[in-house]
């Protein structure tokens, strides 16, 4: 196989390549698809990850899995604290642990005749890639965003400068040159979070880029963002791999799912049992972001008032002010709603997406607009309600809408009867078969676009 050196004996192994990445869904739940994916061509996989949040091994038997044993402080598995404080927070900690393990890894690896190819480490973990360079360790960042929120982050220096940050209230629909066609809206920002300290972060993930970075693996396609990965390649000297959808890379399916939720599969008799194809609305937030009581009571009531079948996940701790507030407990619904909706809406903690959004029963997607829920809406031909909550989600929120033409907004401010309007606009009005013959089209090029660029990448790991 293309990953496997021969022995003077004779024998062969494979070669190795490290894996790393922040314990998030989306960021895990990529790695460990490219994880599959190399060691299907041949290569032997190691992934090093943090005890909050670890994979489980069952699920990936071909890998080998060691934990680095970190230390967090509060900010970093609160969920009630702001991506920016999670993100900085586990970088302080994971570096030394990290750090520890690649070189005792390493030092085995040598014993043993063998070495390490590469590390592939999540492209927001600036200290690990900083550590595997230190190591000698020839290190691609994997980029688990879109290549248009990249540039964003990586412009964000230049955009301070030129005084669009921090975000002022008249600026707000003009258009930021070179990153067309964002507004200043739609720059990648955390509410609550000072321009200094995202600056600070983007900072760590350029100089570690910079110093330590062999290349850039990012989870998309030529076909969706050919301009913005043209772009990246001019201004980074380093080879820039579009790998994705890396979902419709693997093999394995369920299995190698990543999930902090059990999902409720019963949702997936409910949508067999609707009448008519694309009549249902799926409704989820993602993993990670919150909304407070009255957001979250403004949707169940647009909702109702639409008319529309739904699936909706409320997953614990996505209401803050409820129940401590991000914490575990499952938000409660407005009195009166379940008798408002009767069988028109189903509930769940937790959805298998993938399958949902292949669902014949899915008429759209009302999505905060992370990568990876973005890529399978696409793969799964279905358009999208965008409602962004934080970071790279309103980059891509923009270009869900404006650029592709796939979706459209649910409204700045989240208010029942406006929510109610753009539902049925989407599901039932003449905007709504436009959109999905566009979302079709992308789909296409999503599934054709899925073996040549894993070949180069596996290529460039063998030369390096």
């Amino acid at each position: 196989m293309a990953g496997q050196e021969e022995h003077r004996d004779g024998s062969s192994h494979r070669r190795q390549v490290v894996l790393f990445s922040l314990p998030f869904q989306g960021h895990l739940n990529p790695m460990l698809k490219l994880a599959a994916v190399l060691h299907a061509h041949g290569l032997g996989v190691t992934v090093l990850h943090t005890d909050f949040n670890a994979p489980d091994p069952a699920r990936h038997p071909e890998l080998t899995f060691v934990p680095i044993h970190e230390t967090l402080r509060d900010e970093a598995t609160s969920p009630d604290s702001d991506i920016l404080a999670k993100l900085l927070s586990l970088n302080a900690a994971c570096e030394a642990p990290f750090r520890q393990a690649l070189a005792s890894l390493l030092l085995l690896r040598r014993r043993r005749g063998h070495d390490v190819a590469c590390a592939v480490v999540d492209g927001q973990c600036y200290a690990a890639l900083r550590a595997a360079g230190q190591l000698g360790v020839p290190v691609l960042a994997l980029r688990t965003d879109s290549a248009a929120a990249l540039r964003n982050m990586l412009a964000y220096p230049r955009l301070r400068d030129a005084g669009y940050l921090p975000v002022k209230e008249e600026q707000l629909d003009e258009a930021v040159p070179d990153l067309e066609p964002l507004r200043v809206r739609d720059l990648i920002r955390v509410d609550g979070c000072g321009v200094d300290e995202m600056c600070s972060f983007v900072a760590g993930v350029a100089d570690a880029t910079g110093a330590s970075v062999s290349g850039i693996v990012i989870n998309t396609f030529e076909a969706i963002e050919a301009s913005e990965l043209a772009k990246i390649r001019r201004e980074l000297p380093l080879p820039a791999f579009a790998i994705g959808p890396l979902h419709l890379l693997s093999s394995s399916q369920d299995s190698a799912e990543q999930s902090l939720y059990t999902p409720d599969l019963s949702c997936l008799a409910w949508l067999d049992a609707q009448p008519a194809a694309r009549s249902v609305l799926y409704v989820s937030l993602g993993s990670l972001a919150c909304v407070d009581r009255g957001v979250f009571e403004e949707m169940a009531w647009g909702l109702a008032g639409s008319g529309v079948p739904f699936l909706w996940v409320v997953r614990p701790g996505s209401v803050t002010g409820t129940g401590g507030g991000g914490g575990e407990e499952v938000p409660p619904l407005p009195d009166g709603f379940n008798e408002e909706v009767r069988n028109r809406g189903k509930i769940v903690t937790w959805a298998p997406q993938r399958e949902v959004l292949a669902h014949a029963a899915i008429g759209a997607f009302w999505t905060h607009c992370g990568w990876n829920s973005i890529l399978e809406s696409v793969c799964g031909g279905v358009p999208m309600l965008v409602q962004p909550c934080f970071a790279d989600q309103m980059v891509n929120a923009r270009y869900v809408t404006r650029e592709w033409g796939v979706g459209m907004e649910v409204g700045e401010e989240i208010e029942r009867e406006t929510v109610a309007k753009v539902v049925t606009k989407v599901m039932v009005g003449e905007d709504g078969p436009l959109m999905r013959e566009k979302a079709r089209r992308l789909q296409m090029q999503a599934s054709a676009a899925t073996s040549s660029a894993m070949d180069g990448l596996v290529q460039y790991v063998l030369s390096l």
